[in-house]
């Protein structure tokens, strides 16, 4: 538990000069930290497929840009069940990750927030959440609550199967579901394609991500597809980056996306190819900075779709 006057300890892989450490106050940062704040990176990698879809609908629907309300509320409900899903992960994990070299210093095993606090924290952004979905047509109200039944299983998964990071591609990806049901209050396959490319890349930068944590995963046994890989890591990865740029292009096409939409796709390829020729899998610093990269990707295939669907329907 945070006491005051308690100087809270910076969790070991978050951006340094971030603005927590910076600017908040030291009875927040614990809960910042527990909310991932402090490290943006996974809120936009849950929000991409959210933007990615409701660009794809918009121009699919013969409009010239998505939805800006969507966007923002998209933005706000990443932020929020991101947060919620990692103190949820934390709350479970609390026993493991002080094992953990890059994860002991995390709020709860550290002991600067109870689990009780926690659980608090964590239905606080739950509602959050909740409160932007209920923005949004009946069709994407009903869909949305389906995800939270993977959302509950991903953190156990690590102690059953070697794919934990397809079970986090199911979650993560299942904004491109929820894009296109915002805009027409049905699910086509166009959607669908584009959710299947997205777990596929989840998986692939997921597994760069874990490499960080092999050595000490394989100690409490805690599994995952870098371990499952290992040497075959980037073989792996490729494949798996292939596949999600061939559903992407799928996507794209059922979609009836015009060119600028399969060049922006095109210039994405190209960095997968750059992540896969300097990816080095013993390198903890290089791993989280490609893994980070991904955010680039993200802006990538966006500004391909936005800016074929504005031209197009200009």
């Amino acid at each position: 538990m945070q006491f005051p006057g308690m100087v809270t300890e910076a969790v070991a892989d978050a951006v340094s000069g971030n603005w927590v450490d910076r600017f908040a106050p030291e009875w927040l940062k614990p809960y910042a930290r527990l909310a991932r704040w402090d490290r943006p990176i996974g809120w936009w990698l849950l929000m991409w497929p959210c933007w990615w879809s409701a660009a794809l609908a918009a121009e699919a629907a013969g409009y010239m840009l998505p939805n800006i309300w969507h966007l923002v509320l998209f933005m706000i409900g990443a932020i929020a069940m991101r947060g919620a899903g990692c103190t949820y992960n934390d709350i479970v994990d609390r026993n493991y990750d002080g094992m953990v070299e890059r994860t002991r210093s995390r709020p709860i095993p550290s002991g600067q927030v109870s689990t009780v606090q926690a659980v608090i924290f964590m239905i606080l952004q739950a509602l959050a959440g909740l409160v932007v979905l209920l923005q949004f047509n009946t069709y994407t109200i009903v869909l949305g609550f389906c995800s939270l039944v993977v959302v509950a299983i991903y953190p156990f998964m690590k102690r059953i199967t070697y794919w934990p990071q397809s079970v986090l591609g199911l979650a993560f990806n299942w904004g491109a579901l929820v894009g296109w049901s915002a805009v027409f209050g049905h699910l086509s396959w166009a959607p669908v394609a584009l959710y299947a490319g997205g777990i596929l890349w989840t998986i692939g930068y997921d597994t760069i991500y874990a490499h960080q944590d092999k050595e000490d995963d394989a100690l409490i046994g805690v599994k995952s597809t870098a371990r499952l890989f290992g040497g075959w890591t980037e073989t792996a990865v490729s494949f798996l980056y292939i596949g999600a740029t061939a559903f992407f292009v799928l996507a794209a096409t059922l979609a009836d996306a015009g060119p600028l939409a399969f060049l922006g796709l095109a210039v994405g390829a190209i960095h997968f190819i750059w992540q896969i020729i300097v990816l080095d899998i013993d390198d903890n610093d290089q791993c989280l900075k490609l893994f980070r990269s991904n955010r680039i990707y993200g802006w990538i295939v966006f500004t391909g779709f936005v800016v074929d669907g504005l031209i197009a329907n200009f």
